[in-house]
């Protein structure tokens, strides 16, 4: 079993990367803004389906967020190595040069999927990628939403702009963690469930995930999690959360931080701490 870094401390802000506060009162005001922003970003995820190997675990499928863009961006694909981003804040599909160069942008806002395909098709063949094999077609379901139908993106720019600083401060403290901690892959966002995390191979088939869920059937609001494979069992008196986490029981179990639980001041110390209990309720030493 792997053992986790003896050097793993309380998570500190990375300066280049400050916590940007988000609003716990509007956390459960996000969901059309987060659907609609997992529709777009499909768009990202569809390169990979389209020109990248196929991996057994759907890596090749998954996106990454880039703090100089704040943007999701897929894995790059073709000589140029580009690749296609969706960006929440000023709502708009990236075509981008790795590994965080801008090279084009069209705005979403008042535009359908369908144009947004034809743009990307035109920019694909200018940079050498055959615009023909670009697909959306996909192997998972996702939430339905009526921009799937043919309507235009219509985000509310401020829950856009709300959701952006969610995955930048997850892609921060996640990405401290996962640095910090013997056999966590890196941090990429899932567009199955639209989640951005790190999973921490433990060895003889264990794990930990640790991430951040933008919204879903369980929870209409963004939240912090932490589970395991395989899953602990809790019993009566389950080990105690801190950040104000609790435990999440309903058809899958773990530890849960939901966004109108966030505190107004030291969030990023506020999820530390919650992360940490989490992973010492797992057995993983993640304290100094």
């Amino acid at each position: 079993m792997a053992a986790c870094s003896p050097s793993m401390t309380l998570y500190q802000t990375p300066k280049r990367t400050p916590w940007i506060p988000v609003d716990a009162a509007r956390a459960v005001k996000l969901a059309d803004a987060r659907l609609q922003l997992h529709h777009a970003a499909q768009l990202a995820t569809a390169l990979g389906i389209s020109y990248l190997e196929k991996k057994p675990d759907d890596s090749h499928t998954n996106l990454e967020w880039l703090p100089a863009l704040d943007a999701l961006a897929s894995n790059p694909a073709g000589a140029r190595n580009i690749r296609i981003a969706v960006r929440p804040r000023e709502f708009a599909i990236l075509v981008v040069a790795t590994p965080d160069l801008a090279l084009a942008e069209f705005a979403l806002t008042g535009k359908t999927l369908d144009e947004a395909v034809r743009w990307i098709r035109a920019r694909l063949g200018q940079y050498g990628l055959d615009p023909a094999r670009f697909t959306t077609a996909r192997h998972y379901e996702i939430p339905s939403h009526r921009v799937a139908d043919g309507h235009a993106f219509d985000a509310d720019a401020l829950a856009l702009d709300e959701l952006a600083h969610w995955y930048r401060d997850a892609a921060a403290v996640l990405g401290e963690f996962a640095t910090k901690l013997q056999g966590a892959s890196p941090v990429r966002c899932w567009p199955h469930h639209f989640d951005i995390a790190t999973l921490i191979d433990r060895g003889e088939g264990k794990s930990v995930g640790l991430g951040m869920e933008p919204g879903d059937v369980y929870y209409d609001e963004p939240y912090w999690y932490a589970n395991a494979y395989p899953a602990p069992a809790l019993g009566d008196a389950p080990p105690a959360l801190g950040g104000n986490g609790a435990w999440h029981t309903h058809e899958w179990t773990g530890a849960v931080l939901v966004g109108s639980r966030m505190g107004d001041v030291d969030q990023g110390a506020q999820v530390a701490r919650f992360f940490q209990s989490a992973l010492r309720a797992y057995g993983v030493n993640a304290t100094s």
